[in-house]
């Protein structure tokens, strides 16, 4: 039976008022293994670093550089460098795990429409457009808090609420504007990518089970690298640019 192709995550169980969706429980999925992943690597942590460490230095060490490429500046990447690093292998692994065997195929059977559907128990999280409009808005929100941080209240705030002439205030207006505009484009961008993928490899495996879906997989596991790695990026140019102290 091939899985059903629905745009919103569909609802596996209830925890009182909570309704816990498949893309929901893939997420607290990747989570965990993030969070077992993190401490086993603390713990491989040595002086003279072995194998796994020098692996992880040389990635860290990679991630830092190309945010020496926004920031110009190794002591401000670091300081950019726990929030968007976590968001960045936060949604790889979101994107990749949708990709693993049974993610999509294993479910249970429901009632739609008069027939028979197989509803997935786990479901690629970034393919529900709530999740990755929630990881819009925390990095949407981030960069205002690095700009309140930086700047202050009244600098950060004053590029939106300009009252001095009326020129400075319909640009504090577009300024507003793009904010959500940011948040839309950070969303849409990542959900319909990843849901784009998902609907392919289920028509593809569904039309040529065996061999034709590999190539496929290639390819969705390339762009789920990219979309993390643009979804990061756009977010440490926006969290520059809103902590920068420019001269006006």
């Amino acid at each position: 039976m091939i899985p059903e192709i629905s745009l919103a995550a569909e609802t596996v169980a209830q925890v009182g008022p909570l309704k816990v969706t498949n893309a929901l429980l893939a997420s607290w999925v990747v989570t965990g293994l993030l969070v077992i992943s993190a401490v086993w690597f603390r713990r491989q942590i040595r002086e003279v670093p072995g194998r796994v460490q020098g692996a992880l230095e040389a990635v860290v060490e990679w991630f830092l550089r190309l945010m020496d490429g926004v920031t110009n500046e190794r002591r401000r990447s670091e300081q950019f460098f726990p929030f968007v690093a976590s968001l960045f292998f936060f949604i790889i692994a979101l994107n990749w795990f949708g990709l693993l065997p049974g993610v999509g195929p294993v479910g249970v059977v429901a009632e739609r429409a008069g027939h028979a559907v197989l509803v997935p128990l786990l479901r690629g999280g970034n393919a529900d457009l709530n999740s990755t409009l929630a990881l819009a808005l925390v990095a949407v929100v981030a960069t205002h808090l690095a700009g309140l941080k930086e700047l202050g209240a009244l600098r950060h705030l004053g590029k939106f609420l300009n009252f001095r002439h009326p020129i400075g205030f319909f640009v504090g207006i577009l300024e507003a504007v793009s904010e959500g505009a940011k948040v839309l484009s950070f969303s849409f961008r990542l959900f319909g990518n990843v849901f784009a993928g998902e609907v392919l490899l289920l028509i593809v495996a569904a039309l040529v089970p065996y061999g034709a879906p590999l190539p496929f997989f290639g390819l969705e596991l390339f762009v789920g690298f990219v979309q993390a790695l643009v979804f990061a990026t756009l977010t440490l140019v926006f969290l520059e640019l809103a902590s920068a102290r420019t001269g006006h």
